[in-house]
């Protein structure tokens, strides 16, 4: 048996009820197997086998009390995955989906994606199954003081530096802030994604889109074309889908829809983004009010089977995965090569499945996986982190220029790395790229470390 056959088999026996956590170790191990399995060194150091386990994983309880006066007990995780190059990095995400599962996941996908971006940052993330939405002001500061009255003791601006996810944003990140510094009495960046003007950096919001869009801005002006006339789909309505449109729109394209987990907008003559602002910032509604607002915009109830009414149906050149884990299904990959899609970036973390995934690259499609396409949140959360540290703040053009180089360079590294190790028969695969360009920077650390 391979060395990558018996870590696999190893991790189907040890964690067979983490289904999001194999899907996302297989995916990077099979594209590891070329260089794994040909080369002793990492079999003899153990180093998937080192690679694969999370060096901590804390569980804990977060009793909290609504407005009601009613006790409430939610879970509360947080993994720090890989240190091998630099302090833990990664995003809370609060969800009533969260599990232990979902958590290692995004800390194994994220240990990979730190490594992308050339800055000094290890792997991580957090999270807990407590749902903002519906909750007041109060309710939300209460949950948030007593979460991080059990995170506080095991993060640190050199240790773990936790950032926003779905559900946590500005709010959420500014409480949990206020009680770290109560409970440290210090005022140090432990938390990225701060408010501007106490240490939040300008450009973060719209980081990820931004990013997004660079990558494969930089992919287009490589093959002689750009965003110009193109058309382009896009799930999700919170800040990734927002200014990932906002930035396409800017640079030429028409972005025809939108969606949340109630149901997607189609707008062929192009989406409003001022609408999309206002029922989503401001008063925090459903999509149904923007076919309301705008006559000509087409509203379809979600539809989560397969095969179904969905935003994939749309033609398009351009497909933006930008909500969550597994959205786009083979039969929606089917869907979009049928339409004449050339192009899927994935704005969220893991959005499509393996075997979409696969179908997508066999079908000519450039496909930019999440490590690599939706890397430019973290990075602007690390230059964040390089900010309070020297006690500066940047312009946002200064960000935004920093921004475009990292993903620039992502993209270079992701390329160089799918032509030396491309699959007769496949032009383009850049997951095989991003896997093996972020392995080689973590394993080299890792060995020269030592075994811990």
């Amino acid at each position: 048996m391979s060395y990558i056959d018996k870590i696999i088999t190893a991790i189907e026996r040890k964690d067979a009820g983490q289904p999001e956590f194999l899907q996302a170790s297989k995916e990077v191990l099979q594209s590891l197997r070329i260089i794994a399995d040909s080369d002793s060194t990492y079999e003899k150091a153990g180093l998937l086998e080192r690679l694969i386990e999370p060096e901590r994983m804390i569980v804990f309880r977060v009793p909290w009390v609504d407005d009601c006066g009613k006790v409430m007990v939610n879970r509360g995780f947080r993994v720090q995955y890989n240190s091998a190059i630099g302090p833990y990095k990664g995003g809370i995400r609060f969800h009533p989906s969260v599990n232990a599962s979902i958590i290692k996941f995004l800390g194994f996908e994220q240990t990979f994606k730190n490594a992308l971006t050339g800055l000094p940052m290890g792997g991580g993330k957090g999270g807990c199954d407590f749902d903002p939405k519906g909750k007041s002001d109060g309710e939300v500061m209460r949950f948030c003081q007593s979460f991080m009255t059990e995170l506080f003791r095991h993060i640190g601006p050199d240790t773990d530096v936790p950032a926003g996810d779905i559900g946590v944003g500005a709010r959420e990140v500014g409480f949990m802030y206020g009680q770290y510094k109560r409970i440290m009495n210090n005022f140090t960046g432990v938390l990225t994604g701060k408010g501007i003007g106490w240490g939040g950096s300008l450009g973060r919001a719209e980081a990820t889109g931004y990013g997004l869009i660079y990558i494969i801005e930089e992919y287009l002006d490589k093959i002689g074309d750009g965003f110009k006339g193109k058309n382009v789909v896009i799930s999700g309505s919170g800040n990734v889908s927002i200014y990932a449109a906002q930035k396409a729109m800017a640079l030429g394209s028409t972005v025809v829809s939108m969606s949340d987990s109630n149901g997607y907008i189609y707008h062929k003559s192009g989406i409003n983004l001022d609408t999309i602002k206002d029922i989503k910032f401001v008063n925090r509604e459903r999509l149904t009010k923007y076919a309301e607002i705008h006559k000509d915009a087409i509203y379809t109830e979600a539809n989560s089977k397969p095969g179904s009414s969905r935003v994939w149906d749309i033609p398009c050149d351009i497909a933006l995965p930008c909500a969550t884990q597994n959205e786009l299904f083979i039969e929606d990959a089917k869907k979009l090569v049928q339409n004449g899609c050339k192009i899927v970036g994935e704005g969220a973390n893991m959005p499509a499945t393996l075997d979409a995934t696969e179908y997508l690259i066999n079908g000519g499609v450039a496909f930019f996986p999440g490590k690599a396409a939706n890397a430019g949140g973290v990075s602007v959360s690390g230059l964040e982190m390089t900010q309070n540290s020297t006690r500066l703040s940047w312009t946002s053009e200064e960000v935004d220029a920093k921004l475009k180089t990292i993903m620039k360079g992502i993209f270079n590294s992701i390329n160089s790395a799918s032509e030396e190790y491309g699959v007769a028969g496949v032009t383009r695969n850049f997951v095989i790229g991003a896997n093996i360009a972020g392995f080689k920077k973590v394993a080299k650390a890792m060995l020269d470390q030592g075994v811990i």
